[in-house]
């Protein structure tokens, strides 16, 4: 498999639409404080093969914001995240052009398959990075933002909104705050 520079780069249209049904290979590690799980590689994240890819994604600024890097990291400087023991996966590994076009069917596999990688990697925290998904995959039709009581896979369960330009629920500077608050809980958590 060919892997993408590590420098930016932006893909063209054709690259793009190709990228459907892609997967982004997971940044995963043993003894993670937290692994970030999105709902499903969108089509530029695909063709860039790096996680949360979309220059406008709000990601990137949210994690910094929150206090997980030292500076703003670039989706293409995403390995660097596995220094400070943070990893990203995806809850769906297949890239599609919009999360609804997941089946709930489609959803609870990849919460199950999601389940054994968390039990297998065991971060102190999983962090779900979208509420819908995780009500899905939880059963938790309630569930909000946060700690949620139940563990996920044997590790500590937060949730996270979604931070595409879409979800024009949460503004930058609320993304910031909630990355803060899950920065906060989860480094307390993984010094016990």
């Amino acid at each position: 498999m060919q892997r993408p520079p590590t420098s930016a780069w932006k893909p063209t249209k054709a690259q793009i639409q190709a990228a459907a049904n892609k997967r982004v290979p997971d940044l995963i590690a043993e003894n993670l404080i937290v692994l970030f799980a999105g709902i499903n590689p969108g089509l530029y994240t695909a063709a860039v093969g790096r996680h949360f890819g979309r220059p406008g994604n709000r990601f990137w600024p949210a994690l910094y914001g929150g206090g997980f890097t030292p500076r703003l990291f670039s989706p293409f400087e995403s390995s660097l995240l596995l220094d400070l023991k943070f990893g990203i996966t995806n809850v769906v590994s297949r890239a599609t052009a919009r999360a609804d076009e997941l089946t709930n069917e489609e959803l609870r596999a990849g919460g199950k398959r999601l389940a054994a990688k968390v039990k297998r990697w065991r971060p102190t925290v999983i962090a779900f990075v979208g509420i819908g998904p995780y009500r899905i995959v939880s059963g938790n039709t309630h569930a909000g933002v946060g700690l949620q009581a139940d563990t996920f896979g044997g590790s500590h369960a937060w949730v996270l909104p979604n931070p595409s330009g879409l979800n024009a629920h949460y503004q930058p500077a609320a993304l910031a705050k909630l990355f803060g608050e899950l920065h906060t809980y989860a480094m307390a958590e993984h010094g016990n």
